[in-house]
């Protein structure tokens, strides 16, 4: 008869920004194995590991979060902290006295956007969205583990030791989050670094205008290029850069300013990043696995069995068919594949 797995050699489903579309990843979590028992979504011999960004955009963000918390608090799952957990917590936090702010993160249209549909969906259920602002505290800024790790944007060992050596652990706290506020301190950093990743500045005072209308005058840059050469090199985000800069050479100060996950280091997973395409790793170590499901793409998994060289072939998804109805309700018409 087959042993058992234990929890040390179990298997682990690695999945990608959900953005509150909840029939999605419902149908991801079958097509992997998954079933709903006492009403929670649980494996046998695996478990889930959620990559952040829950809330904000999608149809049914409250169904989200109560299967994917429902998972964590049951021991089916884990989750790391995504940057819209992370500007959910500011923007309903009152900033202490003196700080000039009435909120950590102001209320201006931009920020009334981006979190619009998660504060709509809650209106009739306030106390219930109060606990999960609570719970986010709870949610660790990134898993590490002797052959993986697992953060919403970017894997900064430096910024990665030094808060597990003040903190002694990977969850911030309340003082943290008002500390982060500011984003030249050390706080403002970690946050920055891990659940948005790095950037660079534009030369000559050049600027971006993304997808989203959004002006820039920065980049995502990748945090795991080994020798880059141009900005072309180094560039990491849905929006190209102008053809005459990505052709440009790096600075000696940018490529000091840049950071790298060396190549003996354990897989790193990540998502935050609006990836199209085919699902396949970054690189033999690195995967991620946000391929935008809220916007039509698909919602993918990586089953991750301890190898220490990732494979496409590892990548599970759904993807998210856009409807011809031009009223539409939702943006979730899924099809597994």
């Amino acid at each position: 008869m087959a042993a058992i797995k234990t929890i040390a050699d179990r298997g682990y489903d690695i999945i990608g920004d959900i953005h509150g579309c909840s029939h999605t990843l419902e149908r991801l979590l079958e097509q992997l194995g998954y079933r709903k028992l006492n009403g929670i979504y649980q494996h046998p011999r695996r478990q889930a590991i959620f990559i952040g960004d829950i809330i904000d955009r999608g149809p049914r963000i409250r169904e989200s979060l109560h299967l994917v918390r429902d998972m964590v608090e049951h021991g089916f799952a884990r989750i790391v902290m995504g940057n819209h957990e992370y500007n959910a917590l500011g923007y309903c936090t009152r900033a202490r006295p003196g700080s000039g702010k009435t909120f950590l993160r102001e209320h201006n249209p931009r920020h009334d956007r981006l979190i619009k549909e998660t504060l709509e969906q809650f209106d009739a259920y306030p106390h219930e969205w109060n606990e999960f602002l609570e719970w986010f505290y709870t949610i660790p800024l990134f898993i590490e583990e002797e052959n993986f790790r697992v953060v919403h944007a970017c894997w900064d060992q430096t910024l990665i030791s030094q808060f597990r050596e003040n903190h002694g652990g990977a969850c911030i706290d309340e003082d943290f989050l008002h500390a982060s506020a500011a984003i030249e301190s050390f706080a403002g950093q970690v946050m920055d670094t891990l659940l948005r990743g790095t950037d660079l500045r534009l030369p000559d005072g050049m600027s971006i205008t993304g997808r989203d209308g959004y002006v820039r005058q920065f980049f995502r840059t990748k945090f795991w290029a080994d020798q880059p050469d141009t900005y072309a090199d180094v560039v990491f985000q849905p929006d190209p850069l102008p053809t005459e800069v990505a052709g440009m050479g790096l600075a000696d100060d940018e490529r000091k300013q840049l950071i790298t996950y060396p190549l003996e280091a354990p897989p790193v997973f990540v998502g935050h990043y609006w990836m199209d395409g085919a699902p396949a790793p970054l690189k033999h170590n690195v995967a991620c696995i946000d391929y935008s499901a809220v916007k039509y793409g698909k919602l993918v998994a990586y089953r991750f069995d301890g190898e220490k060289v990732l494979s496409r072939d590892k990548f599970v998804w759904v993807d998210v068919d856009r409807p011809e109805q031009p009223d539409y309700p939702t943006s979730e018409d899924s099809v597994a594949r």
